[in-house]
């Protein structure tokens, strides 16, 4: 039995990963697309090659995710892991279909978390707060502040350019950094699902410790988290491409810049962050600070934002109590 659970949980590991992908490609894309950057097969194709590629690049962010619950051995380490997957590929599907951009992450680590408290688990406190929310609350706020703060200083500079020419450079280098996202995302996000196969091998006794991610891991987590994301998530496209803020490519290329910033500082410590709401954050940033002129001065649509912000709120407290209840009924029926 040991081992029928152990292969339903990399089966949803895949899942989850390939969700992620599904839902987090308007990332690097959104911006891009709406202005007029990339188009929307290249733009794909971009983002598809550059998570697979990000997510081979380190394990930080996976051992991370691995040591904040000490997995019980046996079924019930298994079962947990599994609990937390399922109920963060549920919430993934529920929040595409509204079009709603929440943190795969977040859903994942919150499940890790709950799950974890009805298995007996012991959750590092001090890990979760010093490396998850810490940084999960610092990290849109960064976004959203570099990326006004670029918009202001680089728009007035660029007002007095050829604006022809000033639209082709910015839209060049906001190709560039839309790419460096999805480089950046699959360096966060591909991680995430490694540390929960490798939580879960662990509890099956596959592996002595969480400090180890195979390679065979971490090619499984890329591969789907690719296919999601050349699936495409087009409602979340259309809310972060159009709906939170109408950019020029000067404040799309300074959103995705920011965000890639602060995605590859927070891999190289090894913090889970959000892709999505630092993203997110920097397109209400870089929508409020205006862009080049003659460009009107554009407005964040802030009833979309606080939306947003809701399921932002809700995303741990939803996945938490359903990855928890889903393993009380799982323990239930024996598995």
């Amino acid at each position: 039995m040991l081992s029928g659970l152990l292969v339903a949980a990399v089966a949803l590991a895949a899942v989850f990963a390939w969700t992620n992908g599904v839902h987090d490609t308007a990332n690097a894309i959104a911006t891009a697309l709406s202005t007029g950057a990339l188009t929307p097969r290249f733009g794909l194709a971009l983002a598809t090659v550059l998570n697979f590629l990000g997510a081979l690049l380190g394990i930080d962010v996976a051992l991370t995710v691995g040591g904040i619950v000490a997995v019980p051995p046996g079924a019930a380490g298994v079962s947990m892991v599994a609990a937390a997957l399922l109920a963060a590929i549920g919430w993934n599907l529920l929040t595409w279909w509204l079009g709603l951009p929440t943190s795969s992450s977040h859903a994942l680590l919150a499940g890790l978390v709950g799950a974890g408290l009805v298995a007996g688990a012991t959750v590092d406190g001090a890990s979760v707060t010093g490396q998850v929310v810490v940084p999960t609350l610092l990290s849109p706020v960064v976004g959203l502040v570099l990326a006004w703060a670029a918009v202001a200083a680089l728009g007035g500079a660029a007002a007095g350019w050829s604006r022809r020419m000033t639209l082709r450079r910015l839209k060049i280098a906001h190709s560039v950094a839309a790419g460096a996202v999805a480089l950046g995302h699959g360096l966060q996000d591909g991680q995430k699902t490694m540390g929960a196969i490798v939580l879960a091998l662990v509890a099956a006794g596959r592996l002595q410790g969480p400090d180890v991610v195979p390679l065979w891991v971490r090619l499984l987590a890329a591969v789907f988290l690719a296919l999601g994301t050349a699936f495409g998530g087009w409602p979340l496209v259309r809310t972060l491409g159009r709906r939170v803020a109408p950019l020029d490519a000067l404040g799309g290329f300074a959103a995705q810049g920011t965000t890639a910033v602060v995605l590859y500082v927070a891999g190289v410590v090894g913090a889970p962050i959000s892709s999505t709401q630092t993203v997110t954050a920097a397109v209400a940033g870089a929508g409020a600070a205006g862009g080049v002129r003659p460009v009107r001065w554009r407005h964040v649509r802030w009833l979309v934002v606080r939306r947003i912000l809701a399921a932002w709120v809700l995303t741990p407290v939803v996945c938490g109590i359903a990855a928890a209840a889903l393993l009380a009924l799982l323990l239930l029926a024996g598995l």
